[in-house]
């Protein structure tokens, strides 16, 4: 026994870990700088860096590593390139450990809801700007248990440099026991060794994986809020807290939105004929659009006056959500044109299309908001950082007037009490409230809204109708919404239009269509819809 423990704490075997650690280092630090070049090659729409990116790995993961140290250490220098035992170790290691990284960042980044993505370019944010405040943050906290099992792995692998004369930890462990024929005590003090540095990174991994921990209740001790993608929490900034002045009560408020005032229908035909005499805010025409063969958009036309509000109504498949992404250029259309508030989108003044990052300015410059089926919120961030953080990013917004907006918002939505809390931690008609607010956040002129109702349970429908309801009836808000309730339509809308097979057929004053259309289909889809009414509205 106290050989073993003479063996643990001998210089020389020492010596040995400071070696093996250095490589392991090396082959870390190299791997994952290649690691980050290869999953953007292989993630870009350019097909021959993605081809090249995927040769590399097959290569360096197909050959084994002991093969790839000597090659550095011995085949390089014949070019010229004559490296130390441990630069050609450390070159090996990152060469071999990069393709393994690459697939772990191009896992996380795949991961990440395709939802949020779209939430993040209708909002105006450029690639780099998803990638670096959506996408990242996400793919970074799914990647750290693969990333200390990458550790590890290497932190063994690196005792493969001793086929290259590097005095790492097993060499050292092998020269001894050569000497000393003690092999038992050595080896076993050398694995002793290798499961402290292990555990060690286990340890480390633990911490990490806590520290970005969003559910923790206590925020301000989380390393998370030093990432570039945290937004400080005011409540540690006294001197900002001071500033924002929140107006959220000091009590929780019932989580409730107070019902609209009512329209009558002498209102609503004063309503429909004011809005007549306003400019347009959103001109389509001619447009077209293809999914392979299958034709979506065929030749549709649509104008839509500032103030006014119109449903659109059809079966599924007619084109409607289709419509709404190509009025925010979240899709791009084969033919026809599209106008908000008088300005052509998708193409530059020469005429040639836009690139992603201009079409992410235009997004952000043209004033559309866009309301998902899905909710789209950012899973990473709570409710007002959802609503505060596009602001500050794609706006320039400060980090105070950002946050004020966003609690006068939430606060209007009837969720001032809910500020903190992350999106899977609230109700469907919660977080629907939220993107709503997170859309109105930047004043737009017109307001997208993509079935807004149809992921909720029918109790929650009403608490998110009240929302719309009020930003038509009481604000006069410009929106388009698709939609399959028809008395929400008959009550909000001051026009329904009906597609089906990717044009209108039909479209007038909404309680007029709704009530006695013309075309035979439009009937026929109403009486089915009739089983499917809204839930009564609540007192």
């Amino acid at each position: 026994m106290s050989l073993f423990v003479h063996y643990l704490s001998l210089p020389y075997l020492i010596e040995g870990i400071w070696f093996t650690v250095m490589v392991t280092a090396l082959g870390l630090a190299g791997g994952l700088i290649l690691g980050v070049v290869l999953a953007a090659m292989q993630l870009s729409r350019f097909w021959l860096l993605a081809a090249f990116a995927r040769g590399y790995t097959v290569i360096f993961r197909g050959t084994p590593l002991i093969l790839q140290m000597v090659f550095a250490y011995d085949a390089l220098p014949q070019i010229g390139l004559k490296l130390s035992a441990i630069g050609a170790a450390g070159l090996a290691l990152a060469a071999n450990e990069a393709p393994f990284i690459a697939e772990m960042l191009r896992a996380g980044v795949l991961g990440v809801d395709r939802g949020q993505v779209l939430a993040g370019q209708a909002l105006g944010m450029t690639p780099a700007l998803l990638m670096r405040r959506i996408i990242a943050p996400q793919a970074i906290r799914t990647m750290i248990p693969a990333f200390g099992n990458e550790t590890v792995s290497a932190l063994k692998n690196s005792s493969l440099a001793s086929v290259i004369s590097v005095q790492e930890l097993t060499l050292r462990s092998t020269q001894l026991a050569s000497s000393t024929f003690d092999f038992f005590s050595i080896f076993f003090a050398s694995g002793l060794i290798y499961l402290v540095l292990t555990t060690l990174v286990s340890v480390i991994q633990l911490f990490v994986e806590r520290a970005l921990d969003l559910d923790r209740a206590t925020p301000q001790a989380r390393l998370a809020i030093f990432l570039p993608w945290r937004r400080a929490d005011l409540s540690t900034k006294p001197e900002l807290a001071e500033q924002a002045a929140p107006t959220a009560p000091a009590e929780d408020p019932p989580d409730v939105v107070a019902p609209p005032r009512a329209a009558s229908r002498a209102d609503r035909a004063k309503h429909a004929a004011m809005v007549e005499r306003n400019n347009v805010a959103v001109e389509v025409r001619e447009l077209r659009k293809k999914y392979g063969e299958q034709s979506v958009l065929d030749g549709l036309g649509l104008t839509v006056r500032v103030g006014e509000v119109v449903a659109l109504m059809g079966p599924s498949g007619s084109g409607k959500s289709t419509l709404l992404r190509c009025i925010n250029h979240l899709e791009n259309w084969d033919s026809g044109t599209v106008r908000v508030g008088g300005r052509r989108l998708g193409l530059r003044e020469d005429g040639r299309p836009l690139s992603p990052r201009e079409i992410a300015n235009e997004r952000a410059s043209v004033g559309v908001g866009m309301v998902f089926q899905q909710f789209n919120l950012f899973s990473h961030l709570t409710a007002r950082e959802n609503v505060a953080g596009p602001l500050r990013w794609v706006h320039g917004m400060t980090r105070v007037d950002a946050d004020r907006r966003a609690r006068e918002l939430l606060e209007r939505v009837g969720l001032s009490h809910r500020a903190d809390a992350l999106p899977r931690h609230l109700s469907g008609g919660q977080q629907q409230r939220v993107a709503i607010a997170r859309a109105l956040a930047p004043n737009p002129s017109v307001l997208l809204l993509d079935e807004p109702t149809s992921a909720l349970d029918p109790e929650l429908v009403n608490e998110v109708l009240e929302v719309i309801r009020r930003l038509a009836v009481d604000d006069g808000l410009t929106m388009i919404i698709s939609t399959h309730q028809i008395r929400f339509a008959d009550e909000v809308a001051d026009r329904v239009a009906f597609l089906s097979g990717g044009r209108i057929l039909e479209e007038g004053p909404a309680h007029e269509v709704l009530t006695n259309p013309r075309n035979p289909v439009t009937a026929r889809f109403l009486s089915l819809m009739e089983a499917d009414k809204m839930p009564e509205r609540t007192a």
